[in-house]
């Protein structure tokens, strides 16, 4: 992909271009457009700056990696609209959930409804996950954390936003780009604040596709005064300031509780581990809705107190039974002597669906009165030790390793760090709890 944007340019709008021309230049528009024309340019798209605008060239995907506040939502809102008023055109819209397709790109302040142009009747259904314009042009709005849900729709165009903090982000974006199929030259755009993640590097450098970079600070004029000045004094220069307001892609987050190369250096094969005295499965089951993950990891004690991570059986969008019954398939995949469950969320309800899939399976409850990082810290010293290897690789697993910051913030992908979670209980459990009298040598 090519770079759009970056330099003094893309922070001003078109309407503050055509201000910053001489009074000749501005007459010769005038004489050569047409008054009507060039006030119809300086409204509405013409008050977006240049890099929110769409690049020229017969591009594919058209990516606006920018930090948080730079307008990407109004971007994308334009995006559609424009296309949409041409002719009767299908879109997909994909949030990092159906609420959030709702809530920010088509009720937001910035979304589709708030910058309809007048005189282009629109119509939101949201029984139907529907949007409607009059002169035919319809979008149906999808959750990112549903792949399958985008199977067998088809579209000319589709704006996916946050995409690369979506659940299961990688098969839901080979889905859209699947279903978006339709007309001669069919689009896609992507908006989202960067992840460190793998598929989004290889995303960014395919042809055909055009990257606009931008960060928060390019919006300054429609930031509340202090805002940003606020944010700077907090967060300017960390890690988390880089990819929240600047828009970087930071691969190793300054200030996380585990790294990319701690994480290679503890990593292991499958001919490396030794005989196991322990295994648990732990499971923090989904807090969110049907799109949310429910984690669950296999760790194991070998015999000199070395903990091993053996499998992310993680699973998403699943109901209750299903990643119950993953838990049940994982122990005795594993021949686990103990199920830790946390129960903050479900309380005794996770107990009951783990019974009703498995009723002897070995339970033990645990509840959370710490936050997560909290909880994590002691783990990752563990890593930092030499006491803890991978058997083996889990990206979706470490990718939030990698994202849980000593300073409390969050910054991995997904919303919830759930897989990260599960691990810290199994090893916690296996490595932390209460001393138990040392079982005998057993093996898998």
């Amino acid at each position: 992909m090519t770079s759009a944007g970056g330099d003094l340019r893309a922070q001003a709008s078109v309407r503050q271009l055509f201000s910053a021309l001489g009074e000749a230049q501005r007459i010769e528009l005038l004489d050569r457009f047409g008054a009507d024309a060039v006030i119809s340019a300086l409204s509405g798209t013409g008050t977006l700056r240049m890099a929110q605008l769409p690049p020229p060239g017969a591009w594919t995907i058209w990516t606006i990696l920018a930090g948080r506040g730079f307008g990407k939502t109004r971007a994308g809102a334009e995006w559609v609209h424009g296309l949409a008023a041409e002719r009767p055109r299908r879109f997909a819209l994909v949030g990092a959930s159906l609420e959030a397709a709702r809530t920010v790109m088509v009720e937001g302040e910035s979304g589709l409804l708030a910058r309809a142009p007048e005189g282009l009747g629109v119509e939101f259904l949201p029984s139907l996950h529907q949007l409607n314009w009059e002169n035919g042009s319809q979008a149906r709005l999808f959750s990112g954390g549903d792949p399958d849900g985008l199977r067998g729709g088809q579209f000319d165009f589709a704006w996916g936003d946050e995409f690369a903090h979506w659940p299961r982000a990688e098969a839901a974006l080979t889905n859209l780009r699947l279903a978006t199929r339709l007309g001669e030259h069919p689009q896609l755009l992507l908006t989202t604040t960067p992840l460190p993640l793998p598929w989004l590097r290889a995303l960014l450098s395919e042809p055909g596709g055009v990257v606009t970079r931008g960060r928060m600070r390019d919006n300054r004029a429609n930031l509340p005064e202090g805002f940003l000045a606020a944010l700077q004094a907090r967060y300017g220069g960390t890690a988390v300031g880089r990819q929240e307001i600047d828009g970087e892609i930071i691969d190793s987050l300054e200030g996380a509780l585990w790294s990319r190369g701690l994480l290679e250096r503890q990593r292991r094969q499958v001919g490396d581990l030794p005989p196991l005295v322990r295994v648990v499965v732990a499971v923090d089951p989904p807090a969110g809705g049907v799109a949310a993950v429910c984690g669950i990891v296999v760790a194991g004690l070998a015999g000199e107190g070395r903990g091993w991570a053996l499998e992310d059986a993680s699973l998403a969008g699943a109901r209750p039974e299903l990643w119950a019954q993953a838990v049940a398939e994982a122990a005795e995949r594993h021949g686990a002597d103990r199920v830790i469950a946390e129960i903050n969320n479900g309380g005794d309800m996770v107990t009951s669906v783990l019974r009703a899939v498995d009723a002897v399976l070995p339970i033990q409850t645990v509840r959370a009165a710490r936050g997560k990082v909290a909880r994590a810290e002691p783990v990752a010293s563990l890593y930092a030790q030499g006491r803890v290897f991978h058997m083996g690789s889990f990206p979706d697993l470490e990718d939030q390793l990698c994202g849980l910051m000593a300073n409390g913030i969050y910054g991995g992908p997904g919303a919830s760090p759930d897989r990260a979670d599960a691990l810290v209980w199994a090893l916690t459990a296996l490595l932390l709890g209460p001393r138990r009298e040392r079982p005998g040598i057993r093996s898998l």
